[in-house]
């Protein structure tokens, strides 16, 4: 009973490791070391500055493996944003050179859209590395095909050089609205599915300019001829065939008119009469006198 002791509870745990360490406001990180399932994000991508939805793209594109479909089907089928969204998040990431889609012939003929995705993203015109070459099916043999002749080599330089058609799916939803929506005003501007895809990334483009979808279909079917001597896609590629110049970001100062010469005053010689003229001389009235 001599002794002193003291009966008051100990400080409350701060749960931190180091409180001396730890901020007093802003986010505090309770990490824990992954070893699976888990993807790496560069911060120059998960900071960027812009919307949300772009980045939360991003992200899911980096998570998913190999092989995935990524297209804006089914990007709309696993967010809960719609097509105008996630377009516009992928337009985005294509600008700033995160992804890529390129449009690729496969050994049947049949066209096929291959996204590539970045984690670095790729300075302006590199393209990325061919896939590889298709195993050669079973039984043919490994000897050199005889070469074609001048006119089917001539035809496959020619297919070769000719881009493949657009894929509707991974055309831009507003875009292709616009182009199938012509026919509500002109009839006859009734296109295709593959006229459209076709049509579509032009459009885009007008949109990426800043102008409205009123604008674009007044500029699609305003002064079109009578009679069409082709499919009315022509004459809209033709159209479509070069994006109008960006607004600028303020509008030009109105000029100011410069203010009328006026003349100084004259005194007439021969009937001391003012008036304005640019040099000293006769009057008009005195003028016809001093002819005749």
């Amino acid at each position: 009973m001599a002794e002193t002791q003291s009966n008051a509870p100990s400080c409350a745990n701060t749960g931190a490791p180091n409180a001396l360490n730890t901020p007093t406001y802003g986010v505090i990180h309770v990490r824990t070391r992954l070893t699976a399932d888990f993807t790496v994000i560069s911060n120059a991508l998960a900071q960027r500055r812009g919307s949300a939805v772009t980045i939360g793209v991003a992200a899911y594109i980096l998570s998913v493996p190999d092989g995935a479909r990524v297209s804006i089907t089914a990007l709309c089928a696993h967010f809960d944003e719609g097509e105008i969204l996630i377009s516009r998040a992928l337009r985005e990431l294509e600008a700033a050179g995160y992804l890529e889609r390129r449009r690729v012939r496969g050994p049947n003929g049949k066209v096929r859209t291959q996204t590539f995705f970045y984690d670095v993203p790729r300075a302006a015109g590199e393209r990325p590395l061919p896939p590889p070459p298709q195993s050669a099916p079973a039984g043919s043999s490994g000897s050199t095909p005889p070469e074609a002749p001048a006119a089917e080599a001539e035809a496959a330089t020619e297919a070769a050089a000719a881009p493949p058609p657009l894929d509707l799916d991974e055309a831009d939803p507003q875009a292709v609205v616009i182009l199938a929506s012509l026919r509500i005003v002109d009839r006859r501007l009734i296109l295709s599915r593959s006229e459209v895809a076709e049509l579509a990334p032009a459009v885009a483009e007008w949109l990426a300019q800043g102008l409205r979808p009123e604008e674009i279909t007044g500029a699609l079917t305003t002064g079109l001829p009578t009679h069409f001597r082709s499919r009315p896609a022509r004459v809209l590629a033709f159209r479509l065939r070069e994006a109008p110049l960006p607004a600028p970001q303020s509008a030009l100062p109105p000029v100011t008119p410069l203010p009328p010469l006026t003349l100084p005053w004259q005194t007439c010689d021969g009937c001391e009469r003012a008036f304005r003229a640019a040099e000293p001389c006769l009057c008009r009235g005195c003028e016809p006198a001093a002819a005749c």
